[in-house]
């Protein structure tokens, strides 16, 4: 069974959580905080002591580089947790700056690891939602290293379709996106003027529009074609843990 929040509708994918589980579970979003765009809620560099576990809005994390141009590294979104690394590495090897206004639980490290002492199949789910994590992370170093501009665009935002039909805030087809030009080009090592002109080319080919902050996914199919995207390394159809 699953309660309403993001994480639990993520986990549910993985693991049938039991009420004692979603209550530990629920626990974990006891403190809750609100945070505006322009001003970063994880800095790289951060000696870490808490978490957090995006509830609402949307995040990048991102690294700048020396000569002071931004990869993004990755987009979260509700349900996503914020600097897990960081928790055991104790400091933070890269920033999360909101691009929504957002709310997110803030998790003491202590807190968290008494919630895995205490539920171990909770710590299991969390365990395969990082490694999910960590596998969209070396699907994305595939994307800059290897696909061209129309792949590149096409899978970005195949893979953001999937994580939030997951979370039940959109579809495969169509859902809502608030993500600027610069946003993708920062993700993707592309200048904001070639995503511009991948995306009209994609608009005008009939397979996706993305318009005044929604993306409309017209022939997934040959998107999918052309993206070379394949969900198995999101593992969002698998059994399971009971």
């Amino acid at each position: 069974m699953t309660n309403g929040s993001p994480l639990a509708q993520k986990l549910s994918c993985f693991v049938d959580l039991s009420d004692a589980e979603l209550a530990v579970l629920a626990s974990l979003h006891a403190r809750r905080r609100i945070f505006t765009p322009g001003r970063d809620l994880v800095y790289q560099g951060q000696s870490a002591q808490a978490v957090y576990i995006l509830a609402s809005g949307w995040v990048c994390s991102y690294k700048i580089q020396s000569d002071g141009s931004r990869q993004i590294i990755d987009i979260q979104i509700p349900g996503d947790f914020l600097g897990l690394r960081s928790a055991l590495l104790r400091t933070s090897d890269h920033s999360f700056e909101p691009i929504t206004d957002i709310e997110a639980s803030e998790v003491f490290t202590t807190d968290l690891l008494a919630a895995f002492a205490d539920t171990p199949r909770l710590a299991t789910a969390v365990f395969w939602a990082a490694s999910r994590d960590e596998a969209m992370v070396v699907e994305h170093l595939v994307t800059v290293g290897h696909r061209d501009a129309d792949a590149r665009v096409a899978h970005f935002l195949l893979e953001l379709g999937s994580r939030l039909a997951l979370v039940r805030m959109g579809s495969r087809d169509e859902y809502d996106c608030p993500l600027t030009q610069y946003h993708l080009a920062d993700a993707l090592g592309l200048s904001a003027v070639h995503v511009n002109r991948v995306l009209r080319q994609l608009r005008e080919s009939g397979l996706v529009t993305f318009r005044n902050g929604h993306v409309s996914i017209h022939n997934y199919e040959n998107l999918a074609d052309l993206a070379e995207f394949d969900t198995e390394y999101l593992d969002q159809d698998g059994a399971l843990l009971k």
